[in-house]
């Protein structure tokens, strides 16, 4: 798809991957794009800083992302794209991550995504066109150390944007599923310890992937390249991955 003439509506959009997103899309010549993110005047200054609307929006509250998709249709006639970008970290493994974070993750990382999809596809799907692209990360795809709720609730992430392509495909929806490493944001580890990501890059350089990817629209968004090769290692020996990642593990333990 090209963004040139798009309405796109960008979740988690006051900042990081959401703002650097809404540049490169106007960049494109995107018709007109609606910031949404749970801090009204976060996403108020960010809105004014790159020339576009913005609006508070809780994406965890179904009745919030459909009023959302409600007033940008109402200011823009339609929406041509949905970035289902919004999500936090969540630390923690079983015992020591209390269920309210399991809970507040999953609401975050999967919830956020049906929600978005229920509001805007009858309306793609009666054009016959649209786009979703939604957040997860490369933790979904493969693991992140010390943080269960964050891997798992990702990981399902991922697996309904495979849902989504799969059921709405022959509907003319495109689907696109993000999976970076580490980017230089409010969410970057403070540190590189062993195997936590390939470098931290820059959200701008994110965004141009993005921009690239959907041109061609395929659905693995990798800003770190890197992945694709961990992820087929993976799918070739599973058991041979699992025991990898187990002594990783280790080593970042006794470091």
């Amino acid at each position: 798809m090209e963004l040139k003439d798009k309405v796109v509506v960008i979740t988690g959009g006051s900042g990081g991957i959401g703002k650097a997103m809404a540049k490169a899309f106007l960049n494109e010549g995107a018709a007109g794009i609606m910031l949404a993110d749970l801090d009204a005047a976060a996403v108020a200054q960010a809105a004014a800083d790159i020339g576009c609307n913005g609006m508070a929006c809780d994406v965890t509250d179904e009745a919030q992302v459909a009023a959302l998709v409600a007033a940008t249709e109402d200011q823009y006639g339609q929406v041509d794209v949905f970035c289902s970008n919004a999500g936090a970290g969540g630390n923690g493994l079983l015992t020591d991550a209390a269920n309210e974070v399991w809970q507040q993750q999953w609401e975050l990382h999967v919830m956020s995504h049906l929600y978005a999809a229920r509001a805007v596809l009858p309306g793609m799907i009666e054009r016959g066109e649209g786009y979703l692209l939604n957040t997860a990360s490369a933790a979904g795809l493969l693991a992140a150390l010390g943080s269960g709720p964050y891997t798992v609730t990702k990981a399902a992430a991922v697996k309904f944007a495979e849902f989504l392509s799969i059921t709405h495909g022959d509907d003319g929806i495109k689907v696109s599923v993000l999976c970076p490493q580490g980017v230089n944001t409010a969410m970057a580890p403070r540190s590189l310890g062993d195997g936590q990501t390939d470098g931290i890059i820059e959200a701008s350089a994110l965004a141009q992937t993005v921009v690239e990817t959907m041109r061609e629209e395929r659905f693995h968004v990798l800003p770190h390249p890197e992945v694709e090769e961990y992820v087929r290692r993976k799918g070739d020996n599973v058991d041979r991955w699992l025991l990898g990642m187990q002594r990783l593990r280790k080593r970042t333990l006794e470091g």
